[in-house]
């Protein structure tokens, strides 16, 4: 038995969730192979071979892998699937686009955003917006997962490990790529980044976002925000942190005007150090923050900008 994990990149560089997915893989006790399909990923493919615990790295580059559309990347992990028994992507935005696919073409049931690894059948995952952990136990022979990479750690390096070239081609003839649109930012991207700091609803309006710049360029953080603050139109969606926008799980969360509806809670909550700046003391964000202050955000950040 062996556990095939597909590597998550954006054709230039290799995401941290494929060092995390393949720390989580590795916990199911078998050889670990990555996939990693796209256009001119030769460099990228060395990189996933100096990661710890790979046995080996299959690369099918191509330029109809370019985009990493659903239907050929699903083709192409199900012309290896017979070779492993567990399938395994991190739950991003392209592993939730492919893997269920793989699985419902395989007829298995998918089992998705895993936190935990109980043994090769039996898998922990967050229900309820993260108020219950499931323990889910599978009967299938061949296991399709998805990962939440925030919930693993990072894994070291270890001497290349032997790579092989993937000669299948697999056109996509349903779907074909049109064009793509992304924001622009010197700052990390929020799923990535080691400090993250996000305004909710207190800020008000979208302007008092730039409050947050200058603590966010001194600490090198992402920013993001709550979902009250999205619905209001203050920032774009893509600053969404929570259960329906982007889970994060930095070294340091600081959440600036944000009451901490449980939604939010969801996508922040496994930070390693959590700091609320809110103005309401029975704000619920205060029962999971490590560090919390009850002042108003707008004397607040001020002073702390000036302090760093």
């Amino acid at each position: 038995m062996k556990t095939l994990v597909i590597a998550d990149h954006d054709n230039g560089s290799l995401k941290p969730e494929t060092s995390k997915t393949i720390n989580a893989a590795l916990k199911l006790g078998f050889a670990v192979d990555v996939l990693i399909a796209g256009e001119n990923v030769a460099p990228m493919s060395e990189i996933v071979a100096s990661i710890a615990g790979v046995n080996t790295v299959l690369v099918a580059d191509h330029s109809e892998y370019a985009h990493q559309l659903a239907e050929n990347i699903a083709d192409l992990v199900l012309s290896l699937a017979p070779d492993y028994s567990h399938l395994v992507a991190s739950a991003t935005t392209t592993g939730k686009n492919f893997m269920p696919r793989v699985a419902a073409l395989l007829d298995v049931a998918q089992i998705s955003e895993i936190i935990d690894v109980v043994d090769a059948d039996t898998f922990k995952r967050p229900i309820y917006a993260g108020n219950a952990i499931a323990t889910v136990k599978s009967l299938d022979s061949k296991k399709v997962l998805t990962v939440r990479a925030s919930s693993f750690d990072l894994q070291g390096e270890q001497a290349p490990a032997e790579s092989r070239v993937v000669d299948s081609v697999f056109s996509s003839e349903l779907s074909a790529f049109v064009s793509v649109e992304q924001t622009e930012s010197e700052r990390p991207e929020l799923t990535a980044a080691q400090v993250v700091i996000s305004g909710g609803r207190g800020m008000q309006n979208g302007e008092n976002f730039s409050l947050l710049n200058g603590i966010a360029d001194k600490l090198g953080a992402a920013i993001g925000a709550s979902r009250a603050a999205v619905d209001a139109g203050f920032v774009p969606n893509d600053m969404q942190v929570g259960q329906t926008g982007k889970i994060v799980a930095p070294n340091l969360y600081i959440a600036v005007g944000i009451s901490g509806a449980i939604q939010h809670l969801a996508g922040m909550k496994d930070s390693k150090v959590i700091v609320a700046i809110n103005k309401d003391p029975d704000a619920p964000i205060f029962q999971v923050a490590d560090y919390g202050l009850v002042a108003d955000l707008f004397d607040v950040l001020p002073e702390l900008e000036q302090a760093l």
